[in-house]
C-alpha cells in the first residue's frame, strides 16, 4: 500500500483516519470499527464490503 494513496484514503463512514494493516490486508477505521479489504492491492472501501471489527480488535490498534 503507497503511503502516499494511505495519506488520501479516508473512512467512507466517518472521514476518519485509516489503519494499514499489512498482515491482513485491511485498511482499518477505528472510529467506524471497520476493516476495508485490500484485494490485489486495490482498496474496496464500500461499507458493505467491509467486515466488523471485535472489540478486542478494537482495543489493540
Amino acid at each position: 500500500m503507497s503511503h502516499k494513496l494511505l495519506d488520501i484514503l479516508v473512512c467512507p463512514v466517518t472521514k476518519g483516519r485509516l489503519i494499514y494493516d499489512r498482515d491482513k490486508q485491511e485498511l482499518i477505521s477505528r472510529s467506524a470499527r471497520l476493516a476495508y479489504p485490500i484485494i490485489d492491492g486495490k482498496p474496496i472501501m464500500l461499507e458493505s464490503e467491509a467486515r466488523p471489527l471485535t472489540q478486542q480488535e478494537v482495543e489493540q490498534r
